[in-house]
């Protein structure tokens, strides 16, 4: 055993073979090294054997890398991909949408950008959940891949909970406040409308501030803010209930009292001044406030003749 081994130490490299001096004076290379340089003495001495063809496969490589990295760098790689998956049958052929009452399938395929010709394999899953996230009444939405030519998409639509008057323009209004849409029909006529600056934040508490008078608020067919600090109530009658800024369970209470006993909400009357606590005012309209002028011109007359006789 030991003379097996003192001939592989004894080993060297043929003379002329670089590394071959430092075997004699006892010198070896680094281990990296070796391999490559006892493939270098083996090529050069006809022992390595080299497939034929092996040089044109090589340069195609070489081209077909070289080509990848340009496209890579001119940003046409994902452009190829998707035009050689499409080839092979990853064409996306059937798009499924679930969760979708208000968002149409036509805008999502939009949003995403489908043509009929886009491959599965090469359409970016991040992406495409971010493009469709921008859709107005998208909350949540997932997007999954199912091979060879389908996608799955299961939306969280937001719910709208009132219209919001501000100029001339509508738009639906999440709880929070936040605006979904403009209205385009009147497929949300019966949410209740809040009209003014800031009636959008403050609707919702307010909103629920009505729940112990559900006969009036059925009645209410706007919620008008008056400079950001009450409300107004307009009545399907066009009756104007003008609130107070605090205390308006009083006031609400006062109304329903008022309805209750004398029928009030029924008269021929413009509007309910409850903003003081020590008073209610009630405007009549223009034909009962002329009628009223009648009536009291007459009264005087015949208080005026009955005086006259006496």
């Amino acid at each position: 055993m030991f003379a097996l081994i003192g001939r592989k130490r004894g080993r060297s490299l043929p003379r002329g073979v670089p590394g071959a001096a430092d075997a004699e004076t006892g010198r070896v290379l680094p281990r990296p090294l070796r391999r490559v340089v006892r493939f270098a003495v083996s090529l050069a001495v006809g022992r390595v054997h080299i497939p034929r063809h092996t040089g044109p496969i090589a340069a195609l490589s070489f081209f077909a890398a070289t080509g990848f990295y340009g496209m890579s760098l001119g940003g046409h790689s994902q452009n190829f991909a998707q035009t050689t998956t499409t080839a092979a049958g990853f064409a996306i052929d059937d798009v499924k949408v679930s969760g979708a009452r208000e968002t149409s399938e036509i805008d999502i395929l939009e949003q995403l950008g489908l043509d009929g010709t886009t491959s599965l394999v090469a359409l970016d899953v991040a992406e495409a959940r971010e493009r469709l996230a921008k859709l107005p009444w998208v909350e949540q939405v997932s997007v999954r891949k199912v091979y060879p030519g389908t996608i799955e998409i299961v939306l969280k639509e937001r719910t709208a909970f009132a219209i919001w008057q501000h100029g001339d323009d509508l738009s639906l209004i999440e709880k929070n406040g936040s605006v979904i849409a403009p209205l385009r029909d009147n497929k949300f006529s019966n949410l209740p409308l809040f009209v003014g600056r800031d009636a959008e934040t403050a609707a919702a508490d307010f909103d629920r501030q009505f729940d112990a008078w559900p006969q009036i608020k059925a009645r209410v067919k706007a919620y008008v803010r008056v400079a950001g600090r009450r409300w107004d109530l307009r009545l399907d009658n066009g009756i104007v209930v003008k609130l107070p800024e605090t205390n308006i369970a009083r006031a609400m209470q006062m109304l329903s009292t008022l309805d209750a006993e004398q029928g009030l909400l029924e008269r021929d009357i413009a509007s309910v001044d409850l903003r003081l606590e020590d008073r209610t005012t009630i405007q009549l309209t223009e034909g009962a406030a002329a009628r009223r002028k009648v009536v009291l011109e007459q009264r005087t007359k015949e208080l005026k003749k009955v005086t006259d006789r006496s």
